[in-house]
């Protein structure tokens, strides 16, 4: 396994896109929002946003923010930085699981399982972003590695996984359990039989199980009492029941992830020799207790995900290293006896060069924003070219893997340079937040005219509310109220000429304006346009 050279590449990838890419809205400010409300306030129990108990997540992630600014201080980067060292973390364990999945393979799947990882555009566009998912992943590996240890020392197995589990509810709530409840319950399927006693094995389950309660409770309870009725409601039942049965957003049909899944693991779908290795696996997987248990970790956390009515991509994370680990499998599988076979990269040439041609087309392309006009020619080229060197390579199955991962890593790399790094300033929240900040600071109250979202509170270190406003009326009453504040709106329509007294920037394919009260109130007609958007 070579992990200086994979260290390097996921390193170097990171650091472009925390150097070219702002802090996303809504959720990666939101989430340092909520994190730098608790900072301020001194409360480590209850998270809270704009002044409220904030229920949507556990603190987990909260507290890991924290550790860091405790150690380097506060701002953007020690929290962002965290991230890519979770996801290499991740990687770690992976390789961990493949090895002790296939001890017969180990070398080999060890090696294979971080590339396809690191390799596919979903995990390496993802993992440096400020999101409890790999937190998620983490736990799930934990837990899948007890699950493996318990066949052997029971003991320590069953601590790693209530430990796991405590860690996964503490992560983000008791979905940690749709990935590993099922391949616990279904050992007898892919575990030998005679290897543990059946009832000693559910009896530790269960004690794993009251274990990881346990953990969770432990911040739960006090949370809980200290957080009021609300907030103990939504973190012991609302949250969780709303989100399985009625989510309250991202509502997809249940076939979702029957498409979105192979989509998210670009570019190895189109990557024939996966496809041939996977054939040939084929009918001795059946006898296989390894891919056994990848199965009965993907087919049940499949299925139990799809009945979930809130479907995103990300939901699908914890997946990734189980599945990654089984195409390892089958690629280990695949090459023995061809050490000396050659495979030919003219999947990966095709998809950078479709990404080349689509970079070298960008300017031109009609009805885009105007930033588009700005692209430099230099990067499609630039694709093509290694496309071309891509499609005459033969080399040895691990070699094309891990080229494969760069030629991946490097497109990205090229988009960010090329392309995001123009589209940055509708996604830059910063100096909104500083304009808030200042006017805060001058006692003037701001309002937001929607369901606001914690958007400015980290970017400007707010510790005043902004008052969101959700219809006509509460805005009608808030201006006169406030004839001396400000209301931001972020509108997608042409405003037409703004007075000079109003703040605007771009944002996020509209323009975020800041209305002093005044302003509105000497213009109804404006006034009963934003009210009726409200």
């Amino acid at each position: 396994m070579r992990w200086p050279q994979l260290l390097l590449a996921a390193s170097a990838l990171a650091a472009i896109q925390l150097w070219l890419r702002p802090l996303l809205p809504v959720d990666e400010t939101r989430y340092l929002s909520v994190a730098w409300e608790m900072w301020w306030r001194g409360d480590l129990l209850v998270p809270y946003l704009n002044g409220e108990p904030y229920s949507h997540k556990p603190p987990l992630l909260f507290w890991m923010i924290h550790a860091a600014w405790a150690l380097f201080g506060v701002s953007a980067l020690p929290a962002r930085l965290l991230m890519p060292l979770l996801g290499v973390l991740a990687l770690w364990l992976s390789a961990r699981l493949a090895r002790r999945l296939w001890p017969a393979y180990a070398d080999s799947v060890a090696a294979f399982t971080p590339w396809l990882l690191l390799g596919g555009l979903f995990w390496h566009n993802f993992f440096t972003l400020v999101q409890f998912d790999m937190l998620l992943v983490l736990a799930a590996l934990l837990a899948w590695l007890g699950l493996l240890e318990a066949a052997r020392r029971p003991w320590r197995g069953w601590i790693q996984v209530g430990v796991a589990l405590g860690l996964g509810v503490l992560a983000k709530g008791p979905v940690i359990f749709l990935p590993v409840l099922p391949v616990a319950l279904l050992v007898p399927w892919w575990l030998a039989a005679g290897t543990v006693r059946w009832r000693a094995w559910y009896a530790g389950l269960a004690g794993a199980v009251l274990l990881g309660a346990g953990i969770a409770l432990a911040w739960a309870i006090p949370a809980g009492m200290s957080g009021g009725e609300a907030y103990r409601q939504a973190i012991f039942w609302g949250q969780s029941a709303g989100r399985v049965v009625n989510s309250f957003a991202h509502r997809s049909p249940w076939w979702t992830y029957l498409w979105l899944l192979p989509v998210m693991w670009l570019p190895w779908l189109l990557w024939p020799t996966l496809w041939k290795a996977l054939r040939r696996l084929g009918a001795p997987a059946g006898r296989d207790s390894g891919v056994r248990f990848c199965l009965a970790v993907l087919v049940p956390a499949l299925l139990l995900f799809s009945l979930v009515s809130g479907k995103q991509g990300k939901y699908l994370l914890p997946l990734f290293p189980v599945l990654a680990a089984l195409l390892a499998r089958a690629l280990a599988g695949w090459v023995e006896g061809r050490e000396r076979d050659g495979v030919r990269l003219r999947f990966a040439a095709a998809l950078l060069a479709l990404i080349g041609v689509m970079l070298l087309a960008l300017p031109w392309w009609p009805g885009g924003p105007a930033w588009l006009a700005q692209v430099q020619a230099m990067w499609g080229p630039a694709l093509l070219l290694w496309s071309w060197v891509l499609a005459r390579l033969v080399l040895p199955l691990a070699a094309a893997l891990r080229v494969t991962a760069l030629a991946m890593l490097f497109a990205t790399a090229v988009l960010y340079l090329g392309v995001l790094s123009l589209a940055t300033a509708p996604f830059d929240l910063a100096p909104a937040s500083q304009r808030i900040a200042q006017l805060q600071a001058q006692q003037r109250p701001v309002a937001w005219l929607g369901k606001y979202h914690g958007q400015f509170h980290f970017l400007g270190r707010l510790r005043q509310r902004i008052e969101p406003l959700r219809d006509a009326a509460a805005l009608r009453r808030w201006l006169r109220a406030h004839p001396d504040g400000y209301l931001l709106v972020d509108e997608k329509r042409d405003p037409g000429t703004l007075p000079a007294a109003a703040w605007h920037w771009p944002y996020r394919g509209g323009r975020l304006i800041l209305w002093p009260a005044r302003e509105l109130l000497r213009d109804p007609a404006r006034l009963d346009a934003l009210a009726g958007s409200a």
